[in-house]
This record gives C-alpha cells, structure tokens and sequence, in this order.
C-alpha cells in the first residue's frame, strides 16, 4: 500500500507541476501575443508613414522635372533666338565687308552709276535755200 500511495503522491506532484507549467506557458503566450499585436500596430504605423513619404517623394520628384522641363525648354527658346540673331548678325557683316571690299566697291560702282555711253547725235542739216 505504501508503494501506491508513494506513486499516487508523486503523480500529484507530477500534475501540480505540470499545471503551474501550463499556467506559466499561458501567461508567457499571452505576453507574446500582447507583444505581437503591439509589433502589428507599430508595423502598421511605420508602413502608412513609409507610404506617405513614398507619396510626398513622387509628387516631389513630377514637379522638379516639371519645372526641369520647362526650363529647358526657356533655354531652347532662348537659344534659338540668339542662333536666330547671330544669323541675321553673320548676314549683315558678310554684306557690309562685301561692300567694303575691293570687288564690291567695283560692282557697286558699276551697278549705281551708269557707265557714260557714247552716243551719236545725229546731224540734222538744214537747207538755207529757203524751201522747206
């Protein structure tokens, strides 16, 4: 009889062990779980603000090259207009040192005064014997 009632208490110490253990593993789950759900909630927080961030980036980003293109766009005009006058610039210097030069004072001066031309008058006589 000794022999069960030793066997019966060690199995009640057995079960009584086995039961804190379980509590403990309960309130070690129940802490995990607290400690998960508060991760979620910060995860959470952390990829709305990345999203927000992501959101202000992009629409940063379209208004530089926005105003980038529109600036090049300036500068392409300008550029044009100051190709457009170095043009009319280059033109301008290329007649005025054709007319300055040798063979252009010669085709001026032949194309402005008229070369003198010899001309024949013809001689009309008139008869003095007094008929007409």
């Amino acid at each position: 009889m000794r022999v069960n009632e030793a066997v019966i208490e060690r199995l009640e110490r057995v079960i009584e062990t086995l039961q804190d253990n379980s509590v403990k593993m309960g309130q070690m789950l129940a802490v995990h779980d607290e400690k998960l759900t508060k991760q979620d909630r910060i995860d959470a927080v952390l990829f709305e603000k990345v999203e927000s961030v992501h959101r202000e980036v992009s629409r940063s980003t379209k208004e530089i090259k926005s105003g980038c293109e529109r600036d090049i766009r300036k500068v392409d005009e300008r550029l044009r207009t100051i190709e457009k006058k170095m043009w009319s610039i280059f033109g301008a210097l290329s007649i005025i040192s054709f007319i300055v030069s040798p063979i252009g004072q010669k085709v001026l001066r032949s194309t402005l005064t008229p070369a003198p031309q010899a001309s024949i008058m013809p001689l009309q006589v008139a008869l003095v014997d007094g008929s007409s």
